[in-house]
């Protein structure tokens, strides 16, 4: 046989080319990320968070198989502190594995989110009923517990696999591999005598798990076996006592508050009510208690994994003072839009599509303002009529995205689509504010279904009024939550921090913020709602916007919100709807509302930004049938046209509705751009409401929250014609001057005081013969108003820490009937005016640029607005 002799290249090691298989991912090497991290820290103390790759890493050594690498490792000391971290792990969906001793290494349960070492300080036995049992803490080895029980003539084992599983408040804690699959369910429901959570088939098949541990009034426990996309709900058990406030009901089905998602829609049969809906007497219906199952009536949670932690996502920040707000309805805005595909109109991924962004981008706009996405219902008396609620302010579901926008599917789907609608607004330089509903929910008055918090816990989650069988209500919803309750307020700040940190959205509006600023009655700027926003590390950095009304005793709380929040400021809108309708009868007001709004609004460290100015919001009239309906034409929403305000401050230029009339359609036209350009050159937050740059019209409807049709839909088609598209061009004109001249979105409140050399003042209002208005000026009726902005030595720096400086402007609003002659403000005002912006034109291509002395007169068309750049 011939000797082979080796071949030297072959004994030498090579070089490995890619990394270790098991090498942990640029993304995590950084450990813990945020704002997991800090969150943790605050809720536990730096001391029992394990946040480094080395610790991380180290958990993830271990003889399993799996080679799971944790977020974060936390080693909790007590009972209160293991309730906290489920309590913070079911707000935010996140999974939650306990770690107790093993034989091996490190024991062998292992996750990728949240992982729980309970050995250091859950560790002895207690032997009861003289050896028959044994209460075992999981940070016990099996060797440990047979020393103990040896004396009793007991022994675990041989196989630790085989030992009973340990629990932690209700969570299995067992050492065996591949016995942590499952999931984590608590629900507070103080007061409740017993609460079950119910699984689903897909047949409809039940099975029921009672809820074992009770702390604090959560009742609690582990479910092994649940995967992602197990449909369930909870039935909870205790007196039917109306006349108390007690209505709980285990026939009825109810809703997680904390689910995820929800899979299945409400259609209110007489099952889902807690009491007789359809009894006989219906002063006493709601004392009678329904025993009919309501759970084939009625959707069910859904659960969530979802492991995306946002590491790529770049949200864009945009400061309050240059941001520019687009209210939009995700269904509505892209119901009929040609360009996107059929199957995703009317949907988050619709609103994703890049046909809905460029839309967006070429307008100029920073920020969406979605109506309601969380999962809401409709209303009884609405579906008697055929009709759905359209708009959403009847919030059911606080963490689960509205399964009716979602192309994707409803069985979880709907999450991963949300995100991803985000993150493509993010993409494009566009935060996402979400209007949310706290103040109320779907379940209505006494006489409303019973479909989650009313089943669960009524005296805990409800305001109710002495009478304990009727509800306090502050929203005209029939019901009001009970932000004073701790864990109500919980639920919504869980609720407000999931959608930051877990859906990645920038900021909220608060529907009927002053129902949730109410201590027991009146509103109170010192609430546990405000004092609770203003010191949470994660809330208090984003958008916070209030509408700050309600409907109850002194709701009308507009300029007295504290700093961190901004409103909607509604005195804007009549200011300025008043004065281009000729009903002003001076222009105080006015001015004030031009600038910020300082009378409001310059208190406490607030800034002009505080206003969020609108001339139209989703609610009342479009900017279209602002101009064209002086009344209300609700018939269509089958309420015999009383519902809806009568308050519109509205001028149809002529004709009542849609006119045939040139001249009229062409005033209606003007009158389009003065508003438009009024909002976005007034000083504050504009906010533009979706489709009133291209005349969108509802019809007269000003009221259309139940129509979910062409009424309240966007119609694209109307870029197709002409004049609608002028009418677009000039919106984004206006928002590219806006953006990129300072003076027109200061971050400080105007001084009015005259600045050194020449005595020029940062303000300055000028009468039709160009004198500066005096004080009687602003007593007297007035249809022209100058008003002068400098931009020399404007408040604040720029991103290189230099003064900022702009150009000054001159804008001439006049809403008179005629033209009539302006004098031009001459020196130091300025030498010379270059004309950049005339709303009397149709045609908004090119600016006009006009160059015109100081110290000449002016003739200044009737109805318009007139934007003048210093030149010299």
């Amino acid at each position: 046989m011939p000797l082979l002799e080796p071949d030297p290249e072959a004994l030498r090691p090579r070089t490995a080319r890619d990394p270790a298989v098991d090498r942990v991912t640029d993304r995590s090497a950084g450990g813990t990320p945020e704002p997991l991290r800090s969150e943790l820290v605050a809720l536990l103390g730096a001391e029992k968070v394990l946040w480094k790759i080395s610790d991380l890493v180290r958990y993830a050594s271990d003889a399993s198989p799996y080679r799971f690498l944790p977020r974060v490792v936390l080693v909790p000391e007590d009972l209160d502190d293991v309730s906290a971290i489920l309590s913070y792990a079911h707000g935010r969906g996140r999974e939650v594995v306990f770690r107790a001793a093993g034989t091996s290494l490190n024991g062998q349960a292992q996750g990728e989110d949240i992982l729980v070492d309970v050995r250091r300080h859950w560790t002895g036995v207690e032997v009861l009923d003289d050896g028959a049992r044994a209460r075992i803490r999981p940070g016990t080895t099996v060797l440990r517990a047979n020393t103990t029980l040896a004396r009793y003539g007991r022994l675990l084992g041989p196989d630790p696999a085989s030992a009973i599983a340990c629990t932690v408040g209700g969570v299995v804690a067992n050492n065996a591999s591949g016995m942590t699959a499952g999931t984590n369910r608590a629900l507070w429901a103080g007061g409740a005598e017993a609460v079950e959570v119910c699984l689903f088939e897909a047949d409809g098949t039940e099975t029921r798990c009672p809820l074992t541990e009770l702390t604090h009034e959560i009742w609690h426990g582990f479910l092994p076996g649940v995967r992602p996309g197990q449909r369930y709900g909870y039935r909870v058990h205790g007196r039917w006592d109306p006349w108390t406030g007690a209505r709980w009901n285990a026939a009825k089905l109810l809703l997680d508050p904390y689910a995820r998602a929800v899979d299945g829609t409400f259609t209110l049969p007489p099952e889902v009510y807690g009491h007789m809906r359809d009894w006989p007497d219906q002063h006493v219906a709601d004392t009678v208690r329904d025993e009919r199952d309501s759970a084939p009536h009625v959707p069910k949670g859904v659960v969530v994994h979802d492991d995306d932690d946002w590491v790529e996502d770049r949200r864009p920040k945009t400061p309050w003072a240059d941001s520019v707000i687009y209210e939009l309805h995700v269904r509505g805005f892209t119901r009929l839009h040609p360009d996107i595909p059929p199957e995703l109109r009317g949907t988050y991924a619709g609103l994703a599509h890049p046909a809905a962004i460029g839309h967006l981008t070429r307008l100029g706009v920073t920020a969406v303002e979605l109506l309601p996405v969380h999962q809401f219902a409709h209303e009884d008396h609405l579906l008697r009529r055929g009709l759905h609620n359209y708009w959403g302010y009847n919030s059911i579901g606080y963490f689960a995205p509205h399964a009716g926008y979602s192309a994707s599917g409803t069985a979880g789907q709907q999450v991963g689509e949300f995100k991803r609608m985000v993150r493509a607004l993010h993409d494009a330089g566009i935060e996402v504010i979400l209007d949310v509903v706290y103040n109320h929910t779907a379940e209505a008055g006494e006489l409303g279904p019973m479909l989650s918090l009313r089943g669960i816990d009524n005296r805990g989650y409800y305001r109710l009024q002495h009478d304990p069988r009727r509800y306090a209500d502050y929203t005209g919803c029939g019901n009001t939550l009970h932000v004073v309750q701790p864990q109500v307020l919980r639920l919504i700040t869980d609720s407000l921090r999931y959608w930051v940190t877990e859906m990645g959205v920038d900021g909220f509006r608060f529907d009927l913020a002053a129902a949730l600023a109410r201590s027991m009655h009146d509103v109170d700027m010192l609430s546990p709602f405000l004092a609770v926003i203003a010191q949470d590390p994660v809330l208090r950095r984003v958008k916070l916007i209030a509408e700050p009304w309600d409907v109850g005793n002194g709701g009308y709380q507009v300029g007295a919100f504290p700093p961190l929040w901004t409103e909607w400021n509604d005195r804007y809108r009549d200011a300025v709807r008043d004065f281009w309708r000729g009903a002003l009868p001076d222009v105080r007001d006015l001015g004030y509302r031009l600038t910020g709004s300082s009378d409001l609004y310059a208190w406490g460290g607030r800034r002009p930004y505080a206003s969020v100015n609108f001339v139209t919001a989703h609610d009342g009239f479009t900017l279209r049938d602002l101009v064209s309906y002086e009344h209300k034409h609700n018939e269509a929403n089958g309420e015999g046209n009383r519902d809806g305000t009568n308050d519109n401050r509205a001028w149809n230029c002529g004709a009542e509705g849609e006119s045939d009339d040139p001249e009229i359609n062409a005033l209606r036209r003007r009158q389009l751009r003065n508003l438009l350009t009024t909002l976005l050159l007034s000083t504050g937050v504009p906010m533009l409401v979706a489709g009133d740059e291209m005349g969108r019209t509802q019809g007269g409807n000003n009221n259309a929250y139940c129509q979910d049709n062409e009424t309240g839909w966007l119609d694209w088609s109307l870029l197709e014609q002409p004049e609608w598209r002028e009418l677009t061009a000039l919106t984004a004109r206006v928002l590219r001057l806006r953006q990129t001249h300072p003076v027109l979105r200061r971050r400080a409140f105007f001084s009015g005081r005259a600045q050194a050399p020449d005595g020029l003042r940062d303000l300055a209002w000028f009468a039709r013969d160009g004198r500066e208005m005096t004080e009687g000026d602003w007593y007297a009726p007035a249809a022209t108003l100058g008003l002068y902005l400098s931009g020399r030595d404007i408040p604040g720096r720029d991103a290189r820490g230099e003064p900022v400086a702009d150009d000054s402007f001159l804008a001439v609003l006049h809403a008179g009937a005629e033209p009539v002659a302006f004098e031009l403000p001459g020196a130091p005002w300025a030498k010379r005016y270059e004309l950049v912006l005339d709303t009397s034109r149709e045609d908004q291509a090119e600016p006009p640029g006009t160059v015109l002395a100081g110290g000449t007169e002016l003739t200044v068309p009737a109805r318009s607005v007139l934007l003048l750049r210093v030149a010299a």
